[in-house]
């Protein structure tokens, strides 16, 4: 009883850490948003609250704090309270099983305890989990569009359910193909990493360069399409296509109940962007012996240095979601329904079928 409630609280510290971590990087990936959209339409950009406009992102929470919250009478008001609960909720509970470093051993002997940079990186159904949670996320948006009683707002929430269900096939497709190259492309065969869905073993089997961008090029363009339908990034944002749906699923949110959508919708962008990173990027991985630095392996300086590494990934990936952003053209629905079902799924497929033969040859 009493080993359980340390590891509840220590548990709690690590969630009130990712917690904070996640709110601020929400809040640097809307200045980078605004910074990279004004350097592409070659304008300033925020440059007034703050040095470089740097605090910008928080004058708007501010704001949003002190709008009025405004229900539609004819609304359903518990659902429409809901629904960025549910979207910000998914958003966050994702961060549970991310590994940001490779653990290490606190102590000697008996008291000797293995300390991971993570809620739960290790557990066994991780990818699993996140598979479960984004399938849950779009509720969010849906109950959101049909409890608003606005034409509008359920068109938006019809759309994204559609958009969910067509890309989440090919997402899931395009992880099989990761599973099969790492529990067959391993050096040690008898390890304890192998066949297992954690997240955390999915980083150790790509050691080295041996990352699954390089064994799995196809899943990997497969998945990061998906990812950018999944998280209603443009050119995939039809929910919320302001031209034809006023503002889509949130047209009648303001203050903070639009605000949480806001930043679900970031802290999606960087949900995404992690899991890009640990399936096919090497994760926490760095890309050079770590000897070149001094660092050995297990040491709290090896853990900073990889979470800094795989820091540096999301925030680079985050950039490439914000530069397609500002200059791929929207899709046409009939267009992102036949990429989905047409194009992707057909790819996705192909991609098992491909590796699981050359593994065949291999063995």
């Amino acid at each position: 009883m009493h080993e359980f409630f340390w590891i509840l609280i220590e548990a709690l510290i690590k969630a009130l850490i990712i917690l904070t971590m996640v709110l601020l990087s929400a809040a640097t990936f809307v200045y980078l948003e605004r910074r990279i959209s004004a350097f592409i339409q070659n304008r300033y950009g925020p440059n007034r609250v703050g040095p470089f406009g740097v605090l910008q992102p928080f004058a708007d929470v501010f704001k949003l704090f002190l709008k009025e919250d405004l229900v539609p009478k004819s609304a359903d008001k518990l659902f429409h309270r809901i629904a960025p609960i549910i979207s910000l909720g998914v958003a966050l509970a994702i961060y549970s099983v991310i590994p940001f470093a490779n653990s290490i051993t606190v102590g000697t002997g008996n008291a000797a305890h293995k300390f991971y940079f993570g809620i739960a990186p290790d557990v066994n159904i991780g990818l699993l989990f996140i598979l479960a949670m984004t399938s849950v996320g779009v509720y969010g948006i849906t109950l959101a569009g049909w409890s608003s009683n606005n034409k509008y707002s359920l068109l938006g929430g019809l759309r994204s359910s559609a958009q969910m269900i067509s890309y989440e096939l090919s997402m899931g497709l395009a992880v099989i193909g990761v599973l099969l190259v790492s529990n067959y492309f391993v050096s040690d065969k008898s390890a304890s990493f192998v066949n297992t869905l954690s997240l955390n073993t999915i980083v150790l089997n790509q050691n080295g360069w041996h990352w699954n961008i390089i064994l799995q090029p196809l899943g990997f363009i497969v998945f990061l399409v998906a990812a950018f339908a999944e998280t209603n990034r443009t050119p995939f944002d039809l929910p919320e296509a302001e031209p034809e749906l006023v503002g889509g699923y949130n047209t009648e949110y303001s203050g903070m109940k639009f605000g949480m959508f806001f930043l679900a919708e970031y802290g999606n962008m960087a949900t995404s962007s992690a899991i890009i990173s640990i399936l096919y990027l090497g994760g926490w991985q760095l890309p050079f012996p770590a000897h070149w630095l001094g660092l050995a392996e297990g040491t709290i300086w090896m853990a900073v240095a990889q979470f800094l590494c795989f820091l540096i990934k999301i925030i680079l990936l985050a950039c490439f979601f914000i530069w397609v952003r500002w200059t791929v053209p929207r899709f046409r629905y009939d267009q992102l329904m036949n990429l989905g079902w047409k194009v992707m799924l057909p790819l996705a497929l192909a991609n098992i079928a491909i590796t699981g033969t050359v593994i065949l040859l291999i063995k």
